[in-house]
């Protein structure tokens, strides 16, 4: 069996707590500018969708009308 040293536990422990406390205050700002920049990209792509749809809704009431034209003034 494998035993272990106490010393080189507190020695981890202590490692990973400094380290969590170093990162702690950096945290809260980061998490929200990352949150903030995934609302905006939702946000751009909805807009770039929605602009799609209304530009080929556009355009096929175009089409529609064109062909309505066309056929009005061949007749």
């Amino acid at each position: 069996m494998e035993q272990t040293d106490p010393v080189k536990m507190a020695a981890t422990g202590a490692g990973i707590a400094g380290g969590a406390a170093l990162v702690a205050p950096v945290a809260p700002p980061l998490l929200h500018g990352l949150a903030g920049i995934a609302v905006v990209g939702l946000g751009v792509v909805a807009v770039g969708t929605l602009v799609m749809k209304a530009t080929g809704a556009l355009k096929g009431v175009e089409k529609s009308a064109k062909s309505t034209m066309e056929k009005k003034t061949f007749r």
